[in-house]
C-alpha cells in the first residue's frame, strides 16, 4: 500500500501551536519519521510532504503530493491548544469550499474516509488506551477551519482518502510530556501505524 505523511506546519496558516518545551512543528516530524520506519518495515510504500522539519509547505501542496503519489491513505498530524486534553480524527464527510473557490473532495472520496477513518480511529484508540484521553473520529466540519469551509483545505484538495489526526493537546502539560518522551513517540507511530492497518 502506499501511504502519504504528513507531518503539520508549518504552511500559510502559519507555524502550528506550542507547549513549554515542545512545538507542533516539532512533534509532528519526530512522529512522522518513526511512523514512516514502521510502515517501511511493515512493507508499505511511504512518501512524506516535507523533506525537512521546517520546509514550508502550503496545505493545497501536501494535497497535491498525495495524490502524485497516488496514496491509498493520507495521514495529516497536528497537535491542538484548544482547552481539554487528548487526540482526536477528524476525516471529510461533506464536500467544502476553500478561499480559492475549490470545491472538494469528490463523493468518491468522502465516501471511502466514512469508511476509513472509523476503522482507523478505532485502532489508534486502543494503541493509545491508559496514555492520552480519546476524543473520538468526528468529521472535518467540527474543527474551526472546517466549520467555515465545509472541510479542511488538505481534504478540499485531496483525491486520495485522508485522515487528519490531532495527537495531544500540547498546552495541557501530562500530553505534552508524552510526546516529549522517547517512548511517547514510539507508542504514538506504533498507534499510528495499527490505525493504517486497520483502515486498509
Amino acid at each position: 500500500m502506499k501511504i502519504c505523511i504528513d507531518p503539520g506546519h508549518p504552511s500559510e496558516v502559519g507555524e502550528g501551536t506550542r507547549g513549554k518545551k515542545l512545538t507542533e512543528i516539532r512533534a509532528g516530524w519526530l512522529v512522522a519519521k518513526r511512523l514512516e520506519a514502521l510502515l517501511k518495515a511493515a512493507g508499505h510504500d511511504v512518501t512524506l510532504t516535507k523533506s525537512r522539519e521546517k520546509e514550508f509547505v502550503k496545505n493545497r501542496k501536501r494535497a497535491e503530493i498525495a495524490n502524485a503519489f497516488q496514496a491509498d491513505l493520507h495521514v495529516r498530524l497536528h497537535c491542538d491548544s484548544e482547552g481539554g486534553t487528548g487526540f482526536w480524527t477528524y476525516y471529510p464527510d461533506r464536500p467544502g469550499t476553500d478561499s480559492t473557490g475549490k470545491r472538494g473532495p469528490s463523493p468518491e472520496v468522502i465516501a471511502a474516509c466514512k469508511q476509513l477513518a472509523p476503522k482507523f480511529h478505532a485502532a489508534l484508540a486502543a494503541g493509545l488506551k491508559g496514555a492520552l484521553r480519546d476524543n473520538g473520529c468526528l468529521p472535518d466540519i467540527r474543527t474551526a477551519v472546517g466549520s467555515k469551509q465545509g472541510a479542511l483545505t488538505g481534504s478540499i484538495w485531496s483525491q486520495v482518502p485522508v485522515v487528519l489526526v490531532e495527537m495531544c493537546v500540547l498546552t495541557h502539560a501530562s500530553d505534552e510530556a508524552f510526546l516529549l518522551s522517547d517512548a511517547g513517540q514510539e507508542r504514538m507511530a506504533k498507534a499510528l501505524a495499527a490505525g493504517v492497518a486497520a483502515a486498509l
